[in-house]
Order: structure tokens, then C-alpha cells, then sequence
């Protein structure tokens, strides 16, 4: 510092003192401030998609978690972490959200579930998965889960049969099935199995298209109609499910007739669908955060499950592709888009 620093004018003095003074009192009014942030209870959120892909979902969480009472930035802060379709993140992005550490930790999907068992065993987990938690060691039972994760279980991976049954009604001609499933989630080859069987006795050929990316959704449809496949079933994956639009507008544009697991595909153009609501799950995951961040054990939350399995058509879509809906199908459909 100079001379003139040193020893000018009283008044320069105490400008500098007041200055500083005030740039101690806002940094030690951030601080304050992040430190009432970081007060609530954390809420963390971990999917394999990305946020774009996701907005529905995330919505719908976010209103399960105000009915239970919490609302983002008010009682409670939710730190969302996303894996942009790249799996293999997932147990890192997870470990991150253990050791800051959250209140709860929410979990969408199989492989974000498994992660999340994988990064803590203490912290509260909320799963939404396709896949038999029991099987996969989420929990000891459905009724009473017994450790520090409980959620919702939808089952989709099991029911590949029952899809493949109604693609048939769709498409009685067909002699060939195409399956489209991510090898690198853990419900796939149950799924695959489950098809193969009622394939096999109906005397069907089951194509496996296996996908890991949206980059290869081009090119693993190229291949599907190469192997001359007369149908489609789509299995359950966030990176589906974050890209219907490409994939319903891909199977319309190779005239591939294709059966999916949720609405949300035949909104997007898609031809039929056959699940459960999965917005509903994701309402219901917000509202048991709620619970947990009241009290509620995980332990003792029975995972629920699905009551009703929907059956969506899209008739717009059937005609396009030269498709007349029988009458017994179109009585089974809950909904039908025309």
C-alpha cells in the first residue's frame, strides 16, 4: 500500500472502512441466506433421462409433494440430478446425492433404483420402478419393505406377454415381433423372456433390438425392418419414454405397427399402448416423499402397485397404416384417440 494510501485524508479513511464494512455485511448476508437455503430438508431426485424429456413427471411429483404439504423453495429444496440416457452415471450421480446428504431420495426407474440402494443404505428411498422390487433386492417384501426403501412397482417388465397379445389383435397377420429394450436396464430380459415364451407357442419369431442411446434409435429401426419384422413392442426405459415423439414418428414412417408401455406414445402418434398411468406414479412417489419427510417410516410403507392397466388406441395412427381396429379390440380400449 502507498504513502498516499497510508496517510491520506481522514475522509478518504473512512470511506474505505464504511466500504468495507458493507462488503463484510453482504457476504455475511449471502452467507446467511444459503445457510437458511440449505435449512430445509432436501429432496433429491435422480432419473436416467434428461429434465427436457422428463417435464410431465417431474410435474406430476412436484403435486404429489404440495399435497403432502412441501413445497420447492418454500419447506423444501428438491436438487434434481439427470443422466441425459447415459446409464452408466447413474451411481455417481446417486453416491452425490447420499453425501450432501438428502432428506430423501427419489428414484425413477429401475436402474436410478438400483443405484440409489447401491449409494445408501440409511437415507429414505422413494423407487418408481417396472421392475419386481423383491427380485431385485430394493426390498424384503412388498407389504412390509423392512429397510430404507419403499416406492411403487408397476410390473411392466413381467407383462410383455399380455402386450404381445393384444399387438396380435392388432395385427393378426404378423409373423414376426420386433423388441425393443435397453440391454443395459435390468427389467429387459425378463421382458425379452416373458415375450419369447408366448411367441414360442404361437410359432413367432422374436427379433431383440437392443438400444442404448438415442443416437442408435435410426439405425436400430433400420435394422428391425431389415430382419423384416411385422410388429413392435417397445419396453419400458426413460430413454423411450423421454423420446416417444422420435420413436412413435420412427415406427410411423417404416409402417411398423407398435404396441408401447404408457399413453404418452400414442399422444405422440403412437399406435397403441398398454400400462398404467405413469404420471399417476409419479404423483404418488411426490406424495410419499411428503410422508417420509413427516415421520413415516420406509420400512413399514407397503410398495404400491398399479390397480388398473390401461389400454390406449390411436385410431388416426391405425389408419395410417392401413390398420382396420377390430370391434372386440376398440371394446377393450379405456381410451381412443381418433
Amino acid at each position: 500500500m502507498t504513502p498516499r494510501f497510508a496517510f491520506g485524508d481522514m475522509k478518504r479513511r473512512h470511506f474505505i472502512t464504511f466500504g468495507s464494512a458493507a462488503a463484510a455485511s453482504a457476504v455475511l448476508g449471502a452467507r446467511a441466506a444459503n445457510a437458511d437455503q440449505t435449512a430445509l430438508p432436501i429432496v433429491g431426485f435422480l432419473r436416467a433421462s434428461s429434465a427436457a424429456g422428463s417435464a410431465h413427471l417431474v410435474a406430476a411429483f412436484v403435486k404429489g409433494l404440495k399435497e403432502g404439504g412441501f413445497v420447492d423453495g418454500e419447506n423444501v429444496t428438491i436438487d434434481y440430478r439427470w443422466a441425459n440416457d447415459q446409464t452408466d452415471r447413474l451411481p455417481a450421480l446417486a453416491a452425490a446425492l447420499a453425501e450432501r446428504p438428502v432428506a430423501v431420495l427419489v428414484a425413477g426407474a429401475s436402474a436410478a433404483s438400483l443405484a440409489a440402494r447401491g449409494a445408501t443404505s440409511t437415507i429414505p428411498i422413494v423407487f418408481v420402478t417396472a421392475a419386481d422390487p423383491v427380485k431385485f433386492g430394493l426390498v424384503a417384501s412388498l407389504n412390509r419393505p423392512g429397510g430404507n426403501a419403499t416406492g411403487l412397482t408397476y410390473l411392466t417388465s413381467a407383462l410383455g406377454g399380455k402386450r404381445l397379445e393384444l399387438l396380435l389383435a392388432m395385427v393378426p397377420s404378423a409373423k414376426s415381433v420386433a423388441v425393443m429394450a435397453n440391454l443395459k436396464n435390468p427389467t429387459s430380459e425378463p421382458l425379452i423372456r416373458d415375450i419369447q415364451a408366448g411367441a414360442q407357442s404361437l410359432g413367432l419369431q422374436v427379433i431383440v433390438a437392443g438400444i442404448g442411446g438415442k443416437r442408435e434409435l435410426e439405425s436400430t429401426f433400420a435394422t428391425i425392418v431389415q430382419q423384416r419384422a411385422s410388429a413392435l413392442i417397445v419396453g419400458p426405459d426413460p430413454l423411450f419414454t423421454s423420446h416417444a415423439t422420435e420413436i412413435a414418428a420412427l415406427a410411423a414412417r417404416h409402417a411398423l405397427p407398435a404396441i408401447y408401455t404408457t399413453r404418452e406414445f400414442c399422444a405422440a402418434g403412437g399406435l397403441m399402448a398398454w400400462g398404467t398411468d405413469l404420471t399417476e406414479q409419479y404423483r404418488l412417489a411426490g406424495s410419499y416423499a411428503a410422508k417420509i419427510l413427516k415421520g413415516a417410516k420406509p420400512a413399514e410403507m407397503p410398495v404400491m402397485q398399479p390397480t388398473k392397466y390401461e389400454l390406449v388406441l390411436n385410431l388416426k395412427a391405425a389408419k395410417a397404416l392401413g390398420i382396420e381396429v377390430s370391434p372386440q379390440l376398440l371394446a377393450l380400449a379405456d381410451e381412443v384417440i381418433e
